[in-house]
């Protein structure tokens, strides 16, 4: 009951956030252009707000190809009204420190202000498309051999990145010829029917490979993901200890709760002398893990904010945003994702395969 409760009152937060945020927009270029503010601007407002939860619920049901053209434009809206309403901002204080210098006409402003923001937006949507291969060293004690992994992350399985996708990453990955793979969760997007080869497609990775659930699983629903990887090579590990080589491998599920890490650690039995690898979705609780014994923790979520500039409000969120972390001989490295949640887009940040050579 509580968490139905969080879930509608997080749903009703978007979507009079995204109201907002479509109001402002509209009333905004209607103001640049002189445009009449009758019925039919606040009629526009809501259809263009309700887009995306529509759509959502729309893809979510049925799944097919119109359905997933009307989920990325509303999705891809989404993206540009931000950056819209972020040059709305810019030039009002523009205008406020000189205006009383320079008369500009509003009319070209205007124009200018969606011109550059659809640039801005293309740029973002073909950075979303760009994949890139990121290699790290992490030296962990206690390995006989070095160990070569593949860390894939926030994948986001659903109407804008679905079979092909896949395919394409199972192949990238192959490709690098790791020993063994990671998912840190995420792997499905929530908003969708799974395309019925997916499970396929993952069986085609070409070594043992590891899960761990994400928050967007969990909207997928647990026993849905469940279903669709029993019929996969791809082993989920639910508070659970993996052997492999020389390497303990932990994996910890997604929660919400405060503190959850350091509660789980104490009752999952391991061998705090061993190297140990800990794939935990969300990138906190580094402490606990270094008290633990665990020389490298693997997480994702945060997408490094995906683009600019939702990633200044995701580093006041989760500080460890991005990259490699040192800690008196603990290490976390986070994911920027694998793939795209919501706006298909990222700016300032890259789609990424995370290469991690373990070495003795």
């Amino acid at each position: 009951m509580r968490k139905m409760l969080r879930s509608i009152m997080a749903t009703s937060l978007f979507f009079l956030g995204f109201l907002i945020l479509n109001y402002a927009v509209l009333y905004g270029v209607s103001t640049f252009f002189n445009l009449p503010r009758t019925n039919t601007l606040y009629i526009l407002i809501l259809i263009v707000t309700l887009s995306y939860p529509i759509s959502s619920s729309l893809e979510r049901m049925f799944s097919n190809i119109s359905s997933r053209i009307f989920y990325s434009i509303s999705a891809a809206w989404f993206g540009i009204s931000i950056y819209i309403i972020i040059l709305l901002v810019l030039y009002s204080i523009f205008i406020l420190l000189i205006s009383f210098l320079i008369k500009i006409s509003t009319l070209i402003i205007g124009e200018l202000l969606i011109i550059i923001a659809v640039l801005v937006s293309i740029y973002a949507i073909i950075n979303a498309t760009r994949m890139e291969v990121k290699e790290i060293n992490v030296h962990i004690d206690g390995i006989k051999n070095d160990i070569k992994a593949v860390q894939l992350s926030d994948v986001h399985i659903g109407p804008i990145r679905n079979l092909g996708f896949i395919k394409m990453i199972v192949n990238k990955t192959n490709k690098l010829e790791p020993d063994i793979i990671f998912i840190t969760g995420d792997l499905f997007d929530g908003t969708s029917k799974i395309h019925k080869d997916i499970p396929k497609a993952l069986n085609r990775f070409n070594a043992p490979t590891l899960f761990v659930t994400g928050n967007h699983d969990v909207y997928q629903g647990l026993s849905e993901v469940s279903k669709i990887l029993g019929k996969t090579k791809v082993k989920t590990l639910t508070n659970e200890v993996f052997h492999f080589k020389d390497l303990q491998i932990i994996g910890v599920d997604y929660s919400s709760e405060k503190r959850y890490l350091e509660k789980i650690l104490q009752d999952i039995e391991f061998d705090r002398n061993k190297p140990t690898i800990l794939l935990y979705h969300l990138p906190r609780e580094f402490q606990t893990t270094k008290d633990a014994g665990i020389q490298l923790q693997l997480s994702g979520h945060t997408h490094n904010g995906q683009f600019f500039p939702i990633n200044y409000m995701v580093k006041t969120i989760f500080p460890y945003i991005k990259g490699l972390y040192d800690y008196q001989g603990a290490h976390l490295y986070v994911s920027q994702g694998t793939g795209t949640w919501g706006p298909p887009m990222r700016l300032g940040s890259r789609c990424e395969i995370t290469l991690i050579k373990i070495k003795k």
